[in-house]
C-alpha cells in the first residue's frame, strides 16, 4: 500500500514550499532519508529527505509547483513500517499567528497552488463528481447544510475574525487564498490596503499617464515595461516587511561612536588574524559582541510583543543579516553570548558563506531575539531599519568614515580627524521608549569606544 510523503515544515513561520527539482522519478527506489525532491521556501532552499523507505509510486506535484506545509506531494510503497514524518523544529518562544491561522482546525486539508497560483484541496482534486456533500466528518449533517459563506467564516482563526473587525470588513466578500478557500490574515491585510490605496493610486496614474484601461488587481503596464516574477524569499520579504511596519510602531534614534582605536586594533590584527584563523577579521565581530554585552544590561531590546505582555528572551540569539544581490537574508548565531570576538568571528563566516551559497538549514534562520544591519559594508552612513517582527529592535552598523571631530576637555578643545561610525536602532514603540532606546544604544557605544590599538582580542 503506498503511503504518502508530505511537504515538512522547513523552519519557523514557513507556511509552503516550492518543489524545484525531483531527486526521483516514478518507479525509483528510495532508501530512508535519501534525498527525495529539492524544496525552495521562504527562508531557505534544502533537500527533502524521504522519511520511509521504499519505491515511489507517484509524484503528486510537478516542479515548479508550490504547495502548503502538510500537503501530500508524492505516493511511496513503502518495504518496512515507515517512521515517523520528518519534523524540523521551529524554535523556542511565540507561536508564528500565520501557523495558527492557516492550520486553525483538524478539519482542515492541504491545499496545493498550481501554475497560475490557484488552490485546490487535494481532496478535491481525487474526489469523484457524486451527489455527496464531499465533507463528512462523522460528526452528522450540520456541517453539511451550512452555506459556502458560512463555513468559510466558522473556519477562519479568531486573528483574521479580529482584523477584519477592526477594519470594518466582511469577510463573506473577499476571496480566500488559504486551505479550503478560507481567508487569511494575508487576504484580509491585502484586501485592506487595496481598498486603502486604490484612490491615491489610481490619481498618480492619470496625472502621468492619462486615463488607465482596467485591469482588476494589477497595476497600468506600459510599453517597455518588464515584469518581474516573485520568488519565494523576495514574496516572503515583502511579506514581513510590511507585516512589521503595519503591527509594529517603528521609531529610531542613532550616536555618533568614535571607533579610531578599533580601527588601529584592526589595522594591526587583520593580517596576524587571518592567516590564525582562516577568516577576515572584519568590525562586525566587534559589534556584535558589544551588542550582546548591552542586550544584558538592556532586556527588554530582547523581547517580543505578546498582545498583552512583553516576552523577556533569556536566550541572546542575533540575526546577521546578509546581502545576496537579489534578497536577504537573516541566519542567526545561535547563544552569541558564549562566544567571544574569535568564536563570533568563525561563526559568521561559516554563516555568510553558507548564505550565499544557498546552503542554510531552516535551523540556521529560525529562533533569532535580535537582529543587527551592517548596510556600512555596502558604503551607507545613515539608514532607518525595518524591524524583524516579531522582535523589539533592529541595530544597523554604518560605514567607518573618517571626518574632522572637536576633541578634548573644555578649554583645551582641538580639531582632529577621527575614524566616526554612526549607530541606529529602529524599535517597536509599544515595547520601549527613547530612553531604553538610547541607553542601549550608548553602551554599545562606551564598549566600542573602550577598544585601543594595544586591546588583545579574545
Amino acid at each position: 500500500m503506498a503511503t504518502p510523503v508530505t511537504m515538512p515544515q522547513l523552519g519557523e513561520s514557513v507556511t509552503e514550499g516550492t518543489i524545484t527539482r525531483w531527486l526521483k522519478a516514478e518507479g525509483d527506489e528510495v532508501a530512508l532519508d535519501e534525498p527525495l525532491a529539492e524544496v525552495d521556501t521562504d527562508k531557505v532552499n534544502a533537500e527533502l529527505p524521504s522519511p520511509f523507505a521504499g519505491k515511489v509510486e507517484r509524484l503528486l506535484v510537478s516542479e515548479g509547483t508550490t504547495v502548503d506545509v502538510g500537503a501530500e506531494i508524492a505516493l511511496v510503497a513503502v518495504t518496512e513500517e515507515p517512521s515517523q514524518p520528518v519534523e524540523v523544529a521551529a524554535g523556542e518562544g511565540v507561536a508564528d499567528e500565520a501557523i495558527a491561522e492557516e492550520f486553525p482546525t483538524a478539519e482542515a486539508q492541504p491545499a496545493v497552488k498550481g501554475e497560475e497560483g490557484r488552490h485546490h484541496t487535494l481532496t478535491e482534486a481525487r474526489a469523484p463528481q457524486s451527489g455527496g456533500d464531499g465533507m463528512g466528518d462523522g460528526r452528522g449533517n450540520g456541517r453539511a447544510s451550512e452555506s459556502a459563506e458560512s463555513l468559510r467564516l466558522t473556519r477562519s482563526s479568531p486573528v483574521v475574525r479580529r482584523l477584519a473587525a477592526e477594519h470594518g470588513v466582511d469577510i463573506r466578500e473577499i476571496p480566500g487564498s488559504g486551505i479550503g478557500g478560507r481567508v487569511t490574515k494575508k487576504d484580509i491585510e491585502g484586501y485592506v490596503g487595496r481598498r486603502t490605496d486604490a484612490p491615491a493610486a489610481l490619481h498618480e496614474e492619470r496625472e502621468a499617464f492619462g486615463p488607465p484601461v482596467p485591469e482588476t488587481g494589477r497595476v497600468l503596464a506600459h510599453d517597455g515595461d518588464r515584469a518581474l516574477e516573485l520568488t519565494p524569499m523576495r514574496r516572503a520579504i515583502a511579506s514581513r516587511m510590511s507585516l512589521s511596519k503595519r503591527e509594529a510602531p517603528h521609531a529610531w534614534t542613532m550616536v555618533e561612536v568614535d571607533v579610531s582605536g578599533l580601527v588601529s586594533l584592526r589595522s594591526r590584527e587583520k593580517e596576524i588574524f587571518a592567516e590564525r584563523e582562516a577568516v577576515k577579521l572584519t568590525y562586525l565581530p566587534f559589534i556584535v559582541r558589544a551588542v550582546v554585552e548591552s542586550l544584558k544590561e538592556n532586556p527588554v531590546l530582547n523581547s517580543v510583543w505578546d498582545g498583552d505582555r512583553v516576552v523577556l528572551r533569556k536566550q541572546i540569539n542575533i540575526g546577521i543579516a546578509v546581502d545576496l544581490d537579489d534578497a536577504l537574508i537573516v541566519p542567526v548565531i545561535k547563544d552569541a553570548d558564549g562566544l567571544n570576538i574569535v568564536g563570533l568571528a568563525r561563526r559568521m563566516d561559516a554563516l555568510v558563506k553558507r548564505a550565499r551559497s544557498k546552503q542554510l538549514g531552516p535551523d540556521d534562520v529560525s529562533g533569532g531575539t535580535f537582529t543587527v544591519n551592517n548596510p556600512g559594508a555596502l558604503g551607507s552612513v545613515v539608514s532607518t531599519p525595518i524591524i524583524n517582527h516579531p522582535q523589539a529592535a533592529i541595530l544597523s552598523a554604518e560605514a567607518v568614515v573618517k571626518r574632522p571631530v572637536v576633541v578634548g576637555d573644555t578649554g583645551s578643545e582641538a580639531i582632529a580627524i577621527r575614524s566616526m561610525m554612526n549607530l541606529e536602532v529602529s524599535f517597536d514603540h509599544r515595547i520601549l521608549d527613547g530612553g531604553a532606546a538610547l541607553r542601549f544604544l550608548n553602551a554599545v557605544k562606551r564598549r566600542l569606544e573602550g577598544y585601543g590599538p594595544e586591546s588583545g582580542i579574545d
